[in-house]
């Protein structure tokens, strides 16, 4: 799949894939996520939104540039976040910081950029590692992924661009 429309329909259904996963994790295996968490799934579901939006588009040269820059920005967001969590999750026990209220009560109770302040500092919730694969937590595949989709992402921005495929 090297053509556009193939790299962002596979990138929105790996995006699909990670919600579902998280749904799964949180509402079969009762995993609650953390702040961090829920911010990475809402980055997640914004570069889904900008893969599935490209791929349906099928756009011309400048089309997909801004496409793509529009996922590298998103999953870099998303990308910093997870770093942050995959910080927190390797701390020494004395300096992961205490446990802090839920995100709809900080966003309740705080104005936008305190909370956003808040939640990104990470609070002890984030710093549990509740499941690995490979060695890795959910916050470093989720690292991975993001990775990837700003790899996808770069690809579109700087990369030839033929005539569209109409499929």
């Amino acid at each position: 799949m090297n053509t556009f429309r193939g790299v962002f329909l596979t990138g929105f259904l790996l995006c699909l894939s990670m919600l579902l996963i998280a749904g799964y994790f949180q509402f079969i295996e009762h995993l609650d996520p953390c702040p961090l968490c829920i911010l990475q799934r809402l980055m997640v579901l914004v570069a889904g939104v900008f893969f599935l939006l490209g791929a349906i588009h099928n756009p011309v040269t400048t089309g997909r540039r801004i496409y793509g820059l529009l996922v590298v920005v998103s999953a870099g967001i998303g990308a910093v976040i997870a770093g942050r969590h995959v910080w927190l999750q390797q701390l020494p026990a004395d300096q992961v910081p205490t446990c802090g209220p839920g995100l709809n009560f900080i966003l309740e109770n705080f104005p936008l950029s305190q909370a956003i302040d808040m939640v990104l500092r990470g609070s002890g919730e984030c710093a549990d590692v509740m499941w690995t694969f490979l060695g890795l937590s959910i916050p470093a595949w989720t690292l991975v992924a993001f990775v990837l989709m700003i790899l996808a992402g770069l690809s579109q921005l700087f990369g030839k661009h033929r005539q569209p495929d109409f499929i």
